[in-house]
């Protein structure tokens, strides 16, 4: 993949910049360049530049509503500097790396939203997730219990950022409120019942009230999704249910050709 830098940069570690097509809508600026046709880029996605020196991360990914036709035209990255770096003008040859998985969580919370009750669940769910695989890129979104608020980030996060997990805590139960389970479904292109019922299993050894979960599992685009409960208890007792099994899963959902139990 090719990048290219109009004027020289000289950036700081966790400095963020703009990496737009040269081919984007008049008007957009941005400080580097994709020049080549773009690859499926996601979150996670570390970018090297080696003669510069520079590793850079996307961290957002976006789209120009000028041009929604046009795929290769219409999306941007926000990048962050992973060290202090300097990248000349000119183009560039750039190599793609991936350190790790992309994890986001959300905690729906009409009480958090407003700031009056602190998320004690969602920051547990990359703790203990980075215990079984390898994690690039975690972050955290908090929102009170609205589907279509719900329903526009799980589609945005599975298949603009193509973040690898999406983890949801909260809103699995049975009030007017809990939209969490039927928001997902309308959205997944495949579910995993047995993650359901693995999640379901352990957490009635914990407590009889989770008969009340309605929590579902399933694929988005090339994302695995998992709804969780509201509780840290509850996140960690379905959460670990299903943990050895993830980085298989996530394979599998990349299209990995090997065999589930090779001879």
């Amino acid at each position: 993949m090719d990048l290219e830098a109009p004027r020289r940069l000289q950036l700081k570690s966790n400095e963020h910049l703009l990496l737009s097509p040269s081919a984007a809508p008049a008007g957009t600026e941005a400080p580097l360049l994709l020049t080549d046709d773009q690859p499926p880029l996601g979150v996670g996605t570390e970018l090297h530049l080696p003669d510069a020196q520079a590793r850079l991360q996307i961290v957002g990914v976006f789209r120009h509503p000028a041009q929604p036709e046009d795929p290769s035209r219409s999306r941007s990255f926000w990048l962050r500097a992973l060290e202090d770096c300097a990248i000349d003008s000119g183009k560039q040859a750039c190599r793609m790396h991936s350190a790790g998985y992309a994890l986001a969580w959300i905690t729906l919370s009409d009480k958090g939203a407003r700031g009056e009750r602190p998320d004690a669940s969602g920051p547990a769910i990359p703790d203990l997730a980075g215990q079984y695989i390898p994690l690039a890129y975690t972050r955290g979104f908090l929102i009170p219990d609205d589907p279509g608020e719900l329903k526009a980030l799980l589609a945005t996060l599975a298949l603009e950022w193509r973040m690898d997990i999406i983890c949801t805590t909260g809103g699995t139960g049975l009030t007017s409120r809990d939209i969490t389970p039927e928001t997902t479904s309308a959205l997944l292109d495949r579910r995993l019942p047995m993650f359901e019922h693995a999640m379901a299993a352990a957490a009635l050894k914990a407590t009889p009230q989770a008969v009340l979960s309605r929590a579902v599992c399933g694929v988005l685009g090339h994302s695995l999704i998992i709804n969780l409960p509201g509780s840290p208890g509850g996140v960690r007792d379905n959460l670990e249910a299903v943990l050895p099994a993830l980085e298989h899963t996530l394979k599998k959902i990349h299209d990995d050709p090997d065999e589930c139990h090779p001879v």
